[in-house]
């Protein structure tokens, strides 16, 4: 076949097929013009997610008449002034999208100059280029996009509903708001929840502030500021407590000198961080801005300029990795605040019966025979209670005793009751707290045996007589494969035949505990995390297993002691407001709030 030189007009089409896939790249790489431009005030008015319209308006710097024609050219930019494309301090460079716009859409464009007495406008439909003419506009540019793909109707064919393709609209706006928190953004039209977001202040606050707006007003309560530095890369941002978590990713927000990304290894570093701390299932929230000179990243890799490539991913992920987790590790107890609102929330649906009228069957006091309790408080309930109602199982041994004069002042209050031998009920000046009592001790068991692995090593008790474990031959192997892994976690094995494992040594905090259970949950971990993650991910797994044999158990009932000790480590121990698995150690409920509840304010 005769080798050919492309029509400059297919060629643009070709180009817009890689940066324009659908209206959300378009306003993407409008948006980021104007941000660009200097602009403080943009906003965003689609029809048809898109497809019929995209009108972007902006009062950024606006272009001279010279300026306009070459900006629809190919090949053309003011964002390499050097020519250099190592040294890009702007949300390009990549795609060319005036032109690329322009070839499958009719693209209409008001340009003025503040200095300027009046503006130029500018006409591309399919490839062809109109001349430029005086026109009306206010100071900075105004953009129309009409009948995307028009000229292109294959590509029409792969878009998806005009309200999926609005809602990627906004979540790419909103991606761009939240870098950008100095500037005001709107976004206006169909299949979509209109926002008109304000400029806010420069500084933590109102990055704050922007974040509550667009990732709901529960984050600033719940967030914890990160700000790491390593070897000329800065991380800086916003990072939701491990309890404060969603079903998705899309809370996930990353961006690279100002430019929001989806990269794989960031994503990969936050997931690594938070895996000690968040249930798999679930994913964190928080806004991260990675800081570093233009030559220490690539932003040319993708033609949408979605990801990037670091001179030093290794390092760049190892700061994200340390900064979350010391980031994490600094918020010690906290867990996040709407627990106790959901725990109200509860309540109420259980007073109102869904419909604000009490539903709940009222106790028939006469019914009730004399219920005296032992003279020291102590012992076990008289098993009958109210008329519709289950016999309550409390311990109040612990509101028995005096409480230390501080302890009401504590984060966590003082211990008052115990609950279906359960939960501990501790009162604070401003309201209560519930915690999970076997929840709570497994986190703090686990992170004592980090520390204490991390230090010296975790000590080791010989058996007195060596336990044999049997197990499936796959499990077998798996464990003797591991066992050098094992031994500096303290639990000491060895083959012994097909199928089955010798313990010698156990850890030291596990002495006493079923060692046959413990070693078959070992295997499994191995099984589930062997194979995958780095290997003090996989360590930390298998010391979150044991940690869980050596807790204390729900149904065991404490003494008061034991109940303020419980509280008091928990306040100091890191990552103490969820447990192993990434649930709740406890939930706070506000005294307003409880008197709310009842009518009292």
């Amino acid at each position: 076949m005769t080798v050919r030189r492309l029509d400059p007009v297919l060629v643009d089409r070709i180009a817009a097929g890689e940066v324009i896939e659908r209206p959300a790249a378009a306003v993407k790489e409008l948006v980021e013009n104007a941000i660009d431009a200097g602009a403080r005030a943009i906003t965003v008015t689609i029809a048809a997610g898109g497809r019929e319209l995209i009108r972007v308006v902006d009062d950024g710097a606006g272009m001279t008449p010279e300026d306009l024609v070459l900006a629809v050219e190919r090949h053309a930019t003011s964002k390499l002034p050097d020519g250099d494309l190592f040294a890009i301090n702007s949300l390009g460079f990549r795609g060319e999208a005036l032109p690329s716009i322009g070839s499958v859409a009719r693209l209409s464009i008001a340009t003025r100059r503040h200095d300027s007495a009046h503006g130029h406008g500018l006409v591309v439909e399919a490839g062809e280029k109109g001349v430029v003419r005086p026109v009306a506009a206010a100071p900075g540019t105004r953009i129309e996009v009409s009948d995307l793909f028009a000229f292109t109707p294959a590509r029409l064919k792969f878009l998806k509903s005009d309200r999926a393709e609005a809602q990627a609209v906004s979540d790419m706006l909103r991606r761009l708001a939240i870098a950008h928190p100095a500037i005001r953004f709107a976004l206006e039209g169909e299949h979509v929840s209109p926002f008109d977001w304000a400029a806010e202040a420069l500084g933590e606050d109102g990055q704050l502030r922007r974040l509550g707006r667009a990732l709901g007003r529960d984050f600033p309560e719940n967030a914890l500021k990160l700000d790491a530095a390593r070897e000329g890369f800065r991380i800086t941002g916003f990072v939701g407590l491990p309890t404060f978590h969603r079903g998705t990713s899309a809370g996930v927000h990353l961006a690279v000198n100002g430019r929001p990304v989806r990269d794989k290894l960031l994503l990969s570093a936050v997931r690594g961080a938070y895996a000690d701390v968040v249930p798999p299932d679930r994913h964190p929230v928080l806004f991260l801005d990675v800081l570093c000179e233009p030559r220490l990243v690539d932003v040319n890799v993708h033609p949408a300029k979605s990801e990037v490539r670091f001179r030093d991913p290794a390092l760049v992920r190892g700061l994200v990795v340390s900064g979350l987790k010391a980031t994490l590790a600094e918020a010690g107890h906290r867990a996040t605040t709407t627990g106790g609102a959901r725990t109200l929330e509860a309540f109420r649906a259980v007073f109102s019966g869904g419909s604000g009228n009490l539903s709940v069957p009222r106790p028939n006091f006469a019914a009730v025979p004399a219920w005296p309790l032992p003279s020291d408080g102590f012992g076990a309930v008289p098993q009958h209670g109210f008329e519709g109602f289950a016999a309550p199982s409390a311990d109040a041994r612990a509101h028995a005793a005096e409480p230390a004069p501080d302890a009401f002042d504590r984060p966590l209050g003082a211990a008052r009751a115990q609950l279906h031998e359960t939960y501990i009920v501790a009162q604070t000046r401003e309201g209560v707290v519930i915690v999970d009592q076997h929840a709570a001790h497994e986190r703090l068991v686990y992170e004592r045996l980090k520390a204490e692995r991390a230090r010296t090593g975790i000590a080791r008790q010989a058996l007195l007589l060596p336990e044999v474990v049997e197990l499936d031959p796959v499990d077998a192997d798996r464990l003797n494969a591991s066992s050098d892994e094992l031994a500096t976690l303290g639990l000491g094995i060895e083959p012994f035949g097909p199928g089955a494992v010798l313990v010698r040594e156990a850890p030291s905090q596990l002495a006493g505990g079923n060692l046959q259970k413990l070693v078959r949950d070992v295997a499994d971990a191995l099984a589930e995390h062997g194979t995958a993650g780095s290997l003090e991910r996989r360590l930390d797994h298998v010391l979150a297993t044991m940690a869980c044999h050596n807790s204390v158990r729900a149904g065991r009932r404490l003494r008061p002691e034991e109940m303020d000790a419980l509280l008091r480590e928990m306040e100091v121990t890191p990552n103490s407001g969820q447990c192993n698995h990434g649930r709740p150690t406890y939930v706070e409920l506000k005294l307003s709030d409880i008197e709310r509840l009842f009518g009292r304010r």
